[in-house]
């Protein structure tokens, strides 16, 4: 079974009442639809959006099986190999997952999940505080200070665009965009 993003929303509830996770989840879940339609995959919009809220199922209740317990979570629930697969691979050569990103949308998954984590505390820091008017440039100087933002991984993030074959620029400005279309969805 592939949920839809509906039916992803209401899984992930069931294991995460934080808001903070479940903000994460619904952002990085705009970020993969994005990156969908931009990455030629619009007809997979809606399951490249359930791997984005799903990727973190287990990471609230179990971080120390975060990427593991996931999939037996999903097994549970009949869900397809290969959103479990996907939705995993974020964690390849974090946290033991055997599945590296091989498809351009796990691989969009590992660059983005962190970076979404510090465009969101970059964009907190604006008067705006939105994504609405944080450039590369901005973001960059961000990135450089290891210690703002310390939870955000910048090495697995400049991982994620290697693996891409991007610039950290064009995955930092791609996400940007990604991230302002969420918020102007949320807004509309």
């Amino acid at each position: 079974m592939i949920p839809t993003p509906q039916q992803a929303w209401e899984l992930l509830c069931r294991y995460n009442e934080g808001d903070f996770h479940r903000k994460h989840a619904r952002t990085v879940g705009d970020v993969m639809r994005w990156y969908a339609i931009d990455q030629g995959y619009a007809d997979e919009a809606d399951f490249w959006e359930a791997v984005g809220i799903l990727h973190d199922l287990d990471f609230e209740q179990w971080p120390e099986q975060h990427c593991v317990k996931c999939q037996e979570l999903m097994q549970a629930e009949g869900i397809d190999e290969r959103l479990i697969r996907a939705a995993a691979s974020h964690g390849y050569g974090l946290t033991g997952v055997e599945y590296a990103p091989t498809h351009q949308m796990e691989k969009i998954l590992f660059a983005a999940d962190e970076l979404t984590g510090l465009i969101g505390a970059a964009a907190l820091m604006r008067p705006s505080k939105s994504c609405s008017d944080l450039e590369v440039k901005s973001l960059k100087k961000k990135f450089k200070d290891k210690k703002f933002a310390a939870g955000c991984s910048r090495d697995v993030i400049q991982q994620g665009a290697d693996n891409l074959g991007w610039t950290l620029e064009e995955l930092m400005e791609k996400t940007i965009a990604a991230m302002r279309a969420s918020e102007e969805a949320a807004q509309a």
